[in-house]
C-alpha cells in the first residue's frame, strides 16, 4: 500500500522517484512556473530556451530518510536585450546558492538551537562549513538602510557574549518612525572611535532624521554620539540613574546594619531579619508590619530615614510631569538638601549628577528612557544562551569587516 507524502512545494510537479538507493529518496520534479525576470533588465519574459544543468538538493527527511529534489531550471530568452540573452529560472522554495532546501535549511536553524555546529554535522552529515555558509547566508553583512526610514531615537548599550570575561559588544539599536524596535549593529568593542565610526557612517537621509539617542553613564558613548551626531540630544537613561543612586542608598544601609549587629542584642537585631527587601520598597507598597519593622530600623539608625525620604524624594522627581528647565530645578535643590543633612553616601552620586545634568535632565523633554534597549539586550542575551554552540561563529562574524560594516543578526 503506498502512502502519499506531500512535499510542501509550490509550483512543482514529480516526474520521478528513485527507491534504490539505501541512502534515502531521489525525487525528480519538474517546475511547473512559466517565466522568470530577466537578470539584465529586469522585465517579465517567457520565451522558453530549454534547461540549465541538473541540480540536487538536500530536502527535509521522510520516515527518518534522507530526500533529494532533483531540477533541471527551466531557462528564459530576453527579447528586449540585444543578443537575446537568457536567465535561468529560480524558484522560490530554494536558493540558487545553497545546496539545500530552504525548508531543510530551516530545520537545520531549529536544530541549533540548544546544539552546536557540531552536533549538527554529526548527526546530519553535513559539513561544518555548509552549516556556517546556511548561518552566514541568514544573517546580513550590512544594515539595509533604505528599509529603515526614519530613526528619531536611537540606543547604545553593551552585552556580554561570555559572562565574567569582560568580552563586550555593544548593541546598537533604535525605534523607527513607526514605533518598530530593531537592531541595527553589533559592534566589535564599546571603544569610542569603534561607536564613533558607526555613527558617522550613518546614511545622510537617515543621520539626518535622529533627534535623540539613549545611553548610559559611559562618556565613550556620549562623546561619540556628540561628535559623529551633532545636533542629536543624548538621553542618560533614567534607570541607569535609579540604579546609581539606589546603590549609594543600599550601601548605606549595609554600613547601618553591620554597625548595628555590633551594638544590638541578638534578639532586637533578629528583629530586622528581612529588612532590606522592606528598605528597598516605596513606603505605600509596605504592609502595616513592614511599616512596623522599617520604623524600628529607623529608630535604630536615625539616617537611614533620612537616607531612605531622599532617595523616595529622587524617585518623585522622576516620577512628576516636570519641564526640563523644572527638573533642573529641583534635582539641583535635592543636591542641596544631601548637603545640608551631610548625608556622605550620596556623595558618588551627587557627583555624578552634577557632571551628567544634561543628559539627564534631557529625559524630561519626551521622557523617553532605554527601556527598549535593555529589552532587545534580554532577547540577545537568551538567544545567545539557548544558541551556545554559535559563539566562535558570532565572533568569527564581528571581525569580517570594519567596524562601519556591521551585522544584523536575524535568527
Amino acid at each position: 500500500m503506498l502512502i502519499p507524502i506531500p512535499l510542501d512545494i509550490a509550483d512543482v510537479k514529480v516526474e520521478k522517484i528513485d527507491r534504490s538507493t539505501e541512502q534515502g529518496f531521489v525525487i525528480t520534479v519538474i517546475s511547473e512556473l512559466k517565466g522568470t525576470e530577466c537578470k539584465r533588465c529586469g522585465k517579465p519574459i517567457d520565451k522558453f530556451y530549454g534547461y540549465s544543468g541538473e541540480i540536487t538538493l538536500r530536502h527535509l527527511s521522510i520516515f527518518e530518510k534522507p530526500v533529494w529534489l532533483k531540477i533541471k531550471p527551466k531557462r528564459y530568452q530576453c527579447p528586449y536585450c540585444d543578443n537575446g540573452p537568457t536567465t535561468t529560472q529560480t524558484c522560490s522554495w530554494y536558493d540558487s546558492k545553497s545546496p539545500h532546501t530552504k525548508a531543510y535549511e530551516q530545520s537545520l536553524l531549529r536544530e541549533l538551537i540548544n546544539s552546536t555546529i557540531t552536533d549538527v554535522s554529526m548527526k546530519r552529515g553535513i559539513g561544518e562549513a555548509a552549516i556556517e555558509g546556511l548561518l552566514n547566508r541568514h544573517i546580513n553583512q550590512q544594515v539595509e538602510w533604505p528599509k529603515i526610514g526614519a530613526i528619531p531615537l536611537l540606543g547604545i548599550d553593551e552585552i556580554a557574549l561570555k559572562k565574567g570575561h569582560k568580552d563586550f559588544v555593544v548593541i546598537v539599536s533604535a525605534i523607527n518612525a513607526r514605533g518598530e524596535k530593531q537592531i541595527l549593529a553589533v559592534l566589535p568593542d564599546r571603544k569610542k572611535d569603534t561607536v564613533k565610526a558607526f555613527l558617522a557612517a550613518i546614511p545622510t537621509p537617515q543621520k539626518k532624521t535622529i533627534q535623540r539617542a539613549c545611553v548610559d553613564m559611559y562618556e565613550g558613548y556620549s562623546n561619540a554620539v556628540y561628535e559623529a551626531l551633532p545636533g542629536v540630544a543624548v538621553i542618560v537613561d533614567r534607570f541607569h540613574v535609579a540604579k546609581n543612586y539606589r546603590g549609594c542608598a543600599d550601601k548605606a544601609r549595609r554600613q547601618e546594619m553591620q554597625a548595628l549587629k555590633k551594638t544590638l542584642p541578638d534578639e532586637k537585631y533578629a528583629e530586622l531579619k528581612g529588612v532590606m527587601w522592606v528598605f528597598r520598597k516605596r513606603w505605600a507598597d509596605l504592609t502595616e508590619e513592614q511599616q512596623v519593622q522599617l520604623l524600628m530600623l529607623f529608630s535604630y539608625a536615625p539616617v537611614l530615614q533620612q537616607v531612605y525620604i531622599l532617595r523616595e524624594v529622587l524617585t518623585g522627581i522622576f516620577n512628576k510631569p516636570l519641564t526640563k528647565a523644572q527638573a533642573v530645578i529641583e534635582l539641583n535643590a535635592w543636591i542641596v538638601r544631601v548637603q545640608e543633612l551631610g548625608l556622605k553616601c550620596f556623595d558618588a552620586f551627587v557627583g555624578t549628577l552634577q557632571k551628567w545634568m544634561d543628559e539627564i535632565s534631557n529625559y524630561f523633554i519626551q521622557r523617553q528612557s532605554s527601556g527598549f534597549v535593555e529589552g532587545l539586550n534580554n532577547k540577545i542575551k537568551v538567544i545567545k544562551r539557548r544558541c551556545y554552540g554559535i559563539y566562535d561563529l558570532i565572533r568569527k562574524i564581528l571581525q569580517l569587516g570594519e567596524a562601519n560594516k556591521l551585522n544584523e543578526a536575524r535568527w
